[in-house]
């Protein structure tokens, strides 16, 4: 037995298909004409152009239109003047040859997005690999890897997933996918889920260990890759398979219902999104607003930072998108692990601790200004349905100076002021809570950075893994208390970490007294399922038992004994 990220849930039972990188080898030579070679490049990616624009059609035609978007991503990576210029001056101030340039450049970026460690920016470094990639095989003339032709029931094992391979899968004739890389949040993950294939990531040595040919299970919702089953292991398996294909079909009940409780208690499922386009799937999976938009997505993957406008358009077209419903729209976080070449953040010996977050946006008001501004007429151009919310707030002065920033701008416009609230994620806020409750319209729980500072573990630490657990009783205590407060100040509660889909969690948040959960998309109908399993009452008992337990391990058994019986 082989673990892994569940990363796609599902079960999936077939033949080894394996498919090694294709080794990529070409001489460093040095060129005569260099504006010919220029040519050639330029000529190279016009065909890479032309050929990922083929590849989007075909994905529109195989997952859809929103998926396609991440093939056609590349293009404008690869459309970007300064990344073609970089790879131009290579040719031009060393002679370079085109692949030289390529590669030069393109390993320039993967080392600039791999030097952070949130996975949402790492997956970019798979993005930059897979353009390199097929760009120098066009330029040396190697044909791709046909995946087109894969035998029914295949068991696809690969390094890791490229959105240009996936653009060629025959879905119907690939059971499930186990890859050696990537992660919850990378495209590998976000590609199987929309084909709905079982997927397991990151599991160590795949493509060595697993023999073409051989018969494997892969368990995409538990992480488990089984290589050379035996006939009660198939058995086991094919019924799990089964049951699963049940449940699915269960929650399509849910589609277009209200989330209440088993007792009618109701609750709002939202979804989290990183820019515009993950609006149309959280209304395509039936998100009753939006939780989280990530705005420092829009701030990525350019030289400078985006103009009023640009942003406005970004901030209406999701609002635009779920009509009527609840948009809450972070301000921009940078900082920590998110860094942004061109706004230049010093290094620093601790950064999760540092100059990130509305720390930076307080001291750089003419940029936060414009972010500002922008969502302000985004609320006034659409229904009012958008509401701000300022992350990693650790003193109510902050809160009040980005308020008062608000109130100013949104006067200067003439437009109405929009619901402003803050993510309660430091320990500091949470200490506060029923003070910074005064100046709030909604309080937004970050399981991910309240856990880490709460249990004083850096969540991308191995060494210290054992402590970053939402199930230890220090961090439930916190988020009750916060919820506590913001439900006796009258106010809304929502959380958007990861906590909030999960289905032994979820009874506890209902005892809380949670009124919002922000989930991914395809979370949704799952967690309405989950919230509707519990009346009040029988949460409260599950809370009473968990409440009184010291480690989080004793928490965790609990929670599976009470809630998975």
């Amino acid at each position: 037995m082989m673990k892994g990220i569940a990363a796609s849930e599902g079960i999936g039972i077939g033949k080894v298909v394996i498919i090694k990188q294709q080794e990529i080898k070409y001489e460093q030579k040095l060129v005569a004409d260099v504006e010919q070679e220029v040519e050639r490049l330029h000529g190279a990616i016009d065909t890479f152009m032309k050929n990922t624009e083929a590849l989007a059609i075909d994905m529109e035609q195989s997952v859809n239109a929103k998926d396609a978007e991440i093939i056609r991503g590349h293009m404008g990576m690869l459309s970007d003047p300064f990344m073609i210029s970089q790879m131009e001056d290579t040719i031009k101030n060393e002679k370079a040859c085109s692949e030289t340039a390529v590669e030069t450049v393109l390993e320039m970026f993967k080392a600039m997005f791999a030097g952070v460690e949130d996975e949402l920016i790492q997956q970019r470094v798979t993005d930059i690999e897979d353009i390199k990639s097929r760009l120098l095989k066009i330029l040396l003339g190697i044909a791709e890897t046909n995946l087109k032709a894969l035998p029914p029931k295949t068991i696809l094992v690969v390094n890791d997933l490229t959105p240009s391979m996936t653009a060629e899968l025959n879905k119907d004739h690939v059971a499930a996918i186990v890859t050696e890389s990537g992660g919850m949040t990378s495209h590998s993950a976000i590609l199987s889920r929309a084909l709905e294939i079982p997927a397991v990531l990151s599991v160590a040595d795949a493509v060595t260990v697993l023999k073409d040919g051989a018969t494997v299970i892969v368990d995409g919702s538990d992480g488990v890759v089984i290589g050379e089953p035996t006939d009660s292991e198939l058995a086991e398996y094919e019924k799990k398979r089964e049951e699963y294909l049940t449940n699915k079909a269960r929650l399509r009940a849910y589609i277009g219902k209200e989330s209440l409780t088993a007792d009618g208690i109701k609750k709002d499922v939202f979804c989290n999104i990183g820019n515009p386009k993950d609006a149309v799937t959280a209304k395509e999976k039936d998100g009753e607003g939006v939780g989280l938009f990530r705005t420092e997505f829009l701030f990525m993957d350019r030289d400078s930072v985006p103009g009023e406008q640009e942003q406005y358009e970004a901030y209406k077209k999701v609002c635009d998108t779920l009509e009527n419903k609840t948009v809450i729209i972070r301000t921009l976080d940078v900082g920590g692990d998110k860094e942004i070449p061109y706004m230049h953040l010093a290094k620093e010996e601790n950064p999760f601790l540092g100059f990130r977050a509305v720390r930076y946006c307080l001291q750089n008001t003419d940029e936060f200004a414009l972010q500002l501004r922008a969502l302000i007429r985004a609320n006034a151009d659409t229904t009012g349905n958008l509401w701000i919310m300022v992350p990693m707030i650790a003193s109510i002065a902050e809160f009040k100076a980005v308020k008062q920033m608000i109130v100013d701008l949104a006067a200067e416009l003439d437009m109405p002021v929009p619901k402003v609230g803050t993510m309660v994620e430091t320990p500091a806020a949470f200490v506060m809570a029923d003070r910074l409750a005064h100046y709030c319209d909604f309080f937004s729980i970050g399981t991910n950075d309240l856990t880490q500072y709460i249990m004083v573990a850096d969540r991308g630490n191995s060494n210290v893994a054992y402590l970053y657990k939402t199930y230890d009783p220090a961090v439930l205590r916190a988020i009750r208390q916060i919820i506590v407060t913001g439900t006796e100040a009258g106010i809304p509660v929502g959380m958007c970490g990861e906590a909030a889909a999960d289905p032994l969690l979820i009874p506890l948040l209902i005892s809380f007294g949670l009124t919002e959960f922000s989930v991914s998309p395809t979370s949704v109908l799952r967690t309405r399922a989950e919230i509707a399993r519990w009346t009040k009452e029988e949460a409260d008992r599950i809370t009473e038992a968990v409440m009184a337990l010291d480690t989080a391990d004793e928490v965790y058994e609990c929670l599976v004994k009470s809630v998975k019986g």
